[in-house]
């Protein structure tokens, strides 16, 4: 009876040692998700695992493929818009991958809608990660922040190819859009080159136009982000304003509100956001585009680069509630 008893205690301590081990902080610290996480595996994934993704290559193909697959996983039930262009008398073909977060449970109703961007192809130099793997990392993961959320609009993601070869992709998008959907789409967001610059921007339009920018300023300045615009030092590029050379600039020409989320320095070089570092100078399109390299040279940016742009953009999304 006493050796029974004993037993029987020795398998309740058992038990709730088990337990103790089952919340011990490591586990629970493996649970937590922390913001930038999620963007930092894709930008991993794509700059390092597949590598340079110049327009109409294999990789760039991988890359397509790589977006697709994880907008599936997410329910948002993607789609490949397939291109061609010639370029040096050369057809390239490539593609823009679309995922859809629909605001109502009929999909076939048109409501307004918001189109998130970036393009997913990158330059033969370097492997593309600031480049701009970091900006399909930041969307990929705000698809997932928001897969569950109801929203005020439906969310178009636009993941474009061959933009390093003249915005092909978010130029032709915009010659298939209806003159419907231009007209329901209350705003476009771009992100490009989100990681190595040593400051975080984000640009819009002038006036009105510019209501999603100072949004996501204000979102910024509640959460402790340094988010900043364009300064107007240089007069060509008044200020909270940016250049078209990323694929806001065929929605901005069709009539379409933007923002543009970039991680640059407009105070140093031509004063015109191209010199991205004071240390470095311009990190896109060189051989210092990879992660290794920022991470030596810029410790602990690319990962706060990434959560500050990630919570910003998705924080922007729960609070858009202005109609075209």
């Amino acid at each position: 009876m006493q050796a029974k008893t004993i037993r029987n205690i020795v398998i309740v301590v058992a038990i709730l040692i088990s337990g103790i081990f089952s919340l011990s902080p490591v586990n629970v610290h493996a649970q937590k998700s922390v913001v930038g996480t999620e963007a930092y595996k894709h930008t991993e994934f794509l700059s390092e695992k597949i590598g340079s993704r110049v327009a109409g290559s294999v990789n760039e193909e991988k890359a397509g493929d790589y977006i697709f697959n994880e907008l599936e996983k997410l329910g948002y039930q993607p789609t490949k818009q397939k291109f061609s262009y010639t370029r040096n008398k050369i057809t390239i073909n490539s593609a823009n991958i679309i995922g859809t977060k629909y605001s109502h449970s009929n999909k076939y109703k048109s409501d307004p809608q918001i189109i998130i961007g970036a393009h997913y192809d990158s330059v033969s130099v370097g492997k593309g990660a600031d480049d701009n793997a970091s900006s399909i990392g930041v969307i990929l993961e705000t698809a997932k922040a928001i897969q569950k959320r109801n929203l005020h609009y439906d969310i178009k993601f636009v993941f474009f190819g061959a933009e390093e070869q003249g915005l092909r992709g978010s130029n032709y998008y915009v010659s298939q859009m209806s003159q419907e959907e231009k007209d329901r789409t209350i705003a476009m967001i771009n992100l490009d080159s989100l990681l190595a610059g040593d400051n975080i921007y984000v640009y819009g339009g002038q006036g009105e136009d510019g209501w999603i920018r100072d949004l996501a300023i204000e979102i910024a300045n509640k959460n402790n982000i340094p988010l900043e615009t364009n300064p107007g030092i240089n007069p060509d590029y008044p200020k909270g304003t940016t250049g078209d050379w990323s694929d806001h600039a065929p929605f901005k020409k069709a009539g379409i509100p933007i923002a543009y989320f970039e991680a640059t320095n407009w105070e140093i070089g031509d004063l015109d956001g191209y010199t991205q570092t004071v240390k470095h100078g311009a990190i896109w399109h060189t051989k210092n585009d990879n992660l290794a390299f920022l991470e030596k040279e810029f410790p602990g940016r690319v990962e706060t680069h990434l959560a500050h742009f990630t919570e910003t953009l998705t924080q922007l999304l729960y609070d858009i509630k202005k109609v075209k």
